[in-house]
């Protein structure tokens, strides 16, 4: 397999051996700074040194993060950024803050990451900001259908002080936590081996009357209802087997979270509809971060600003070299080897669909809920706002974008 993922190479009882000495969080750490072949033998020797350069002082703070579904292997396949920022920020406040990474629903999943941070259980969480929106609902901001055009429209926004304005201040006002980072995403409709000897979707009327896992996000099940895909609320966890036992002909998510959950050798068409984002963002407890001095609350912000920048490259190369989301694919990436077909639907297809479902030509389905989130950010129209920022894009490619740091005007 193609995959640029080191520790491929390394059984998961000798990953635990070596992080039994010196620690998950210095492992991974370690393994994350390897080019080449890694064996157990030099893993344990970059552990070693990681760890010794990690605990040679005592933080003032040790923060920590919860990353869901996250593991060793797979923020190798999905790039969201999480161990990158962890090492940046540690070592760019030389120690003086800790992170402590739990991964692998370890000590929260998909739904409750949001909740722990909020009750203090953990500092930070990495989870997708569509299942995080059952605990914080104003995180459904981000999920308006066909709001953005493109992965390039979501990191402009991220990028833009707008998302200051629009998605982090409320975000932080209403439900304590402070957005950093996330990756970028457009989801589409995963379908199972069911599909797999049925011709390849071409439009969208193919996918009419399937049945379809949806996320925690309600904006979701607006778009998924007005294109008669009836969503199904399934926990990430379960939808794996929902798929292998065709409860369900498919599941709105994306690319990378099909090949990073495994989900690669049930699915046997990527329908890619980018109907609604799919950001799998890293956020903190703000009153944690309020807590730090403020030199460290900037080192917080910075390392946040690196790691969008890594993840919007790091990602973009991934979907091709690693997923095998593109056309033609490329013969050993993930999605290639489990016969894995991408569904390209031309650009008349898409108008199609977000003039059957988007709030441009759909108004009366998001009423209720665009005057409800309206409200918590206090009156004004979020939808509006961000589809009108995002059209200021230029840039065709994500990789093209220009990174800012938003939280500067």
């Amino acid at each position: 397999m193609k995959v640029s993922n080191n520790l491929s190479r390394i059984s998961r009882r000798d990953l635990f051996k070596v992080a039994g000495t010196y620690g998950m969080s210095s492992t991974l750490l370690a393994a994350g700074t390897f080019g080449g072949a890694m064996s157990l033998a030099n893993l344990a020797r970059a552990a070693e040194s990681t760890y010794e350069k990690r605990f040679a002082k005592e933080p003032k703070f040790t923060l920590k993060l919860g990353a869901a579904g996250f593991n060793e292997r797979n923020l190798l396949i999905e790039r969201a950024g999480v161990l990158e920022f962890a090492r940046d920020l540690e070592s760019r406040t030389d120690g003086e803050i800790r992170v402590e990474f739990i991964g692998d629903n370890a000590i929260c999943n998909q739904l409750s990451c949001v909740e722990k941070t909020q009750q203090g259980i953990v500092d930070m969480y990495s989870a997708s900001t569509q299942n995080s929106a059952g605990g914080a609902p104003y995180l459904n901001v981000l999920d308006y259908a066909y709001m953005f055009r493109s992965r390039a429209d979501q990191y402009y926004f991220l990028y833009s002080p707008k998302s200051q304005e629009v998605l982090r201040d409320p975000f932080e006002k209403m439900h304590g936590l402070k957005f950093l980072f996330s990756h970028a995403e457009l989801r589409g409709i995963q379908l199972g081996l069911s599909w797999a000897d049925r011709e390849t979707v071409t439009s969208v009327e193919q996918l009419a009357g399937t049945k379809n896992r949806v996320t925690g996000t309600q904006l979701g099940r607006i778009a998924m209802q007005a294109l008669n895909l009836n969503p199904v609320p399934i926990a990430w966890e379960e939808t794996l087997d929902g798929l292998k036992q065709g409860l369900i002909d498919g599941a709105e998510t994306w690319a990378s979270a099909v090949a990073y959950a495994n989900m690669s050798p049930v699915v046997s068409q990527c329908v890619d509809l980018r109907f609604f984002c799919g950001t799998e963002h890293t956020a903190m407890n703000a009153s944690v971060f309020d807590s730090l001095d403020g030199y460290l609350q900037d080192a917080v912000m910075e390392s946040a600003y690196l790691t969008q920048v890594h993840v919007q490259a790091a990602n973009e190369a991934a979907l091709v070299n690693t997923v095998g989301f593109s056309t033609p694919q490329l013969p050993e990436t993930i999605f290639a080897q489990n016969n894995v077909r991408i569904a390209n639907l031309s650009d008349d297809e898409i108008k199609k669909a977000e003039e059957m479902c988007s709030p441009e030509y759909q108004p009366a389905l998001w009423e209720e809920w665009r005057e409800r989130i309206n409200g918590w950010a206090g009156g004004i129209d979020t939808y509006q706002e961000i589809y009108d920022e995002v059209r200021n894009n230029p840039h065709s490619l994500a990789e093209n974008v220009e990174p800012r740091r938003w939280w500067k005007a």
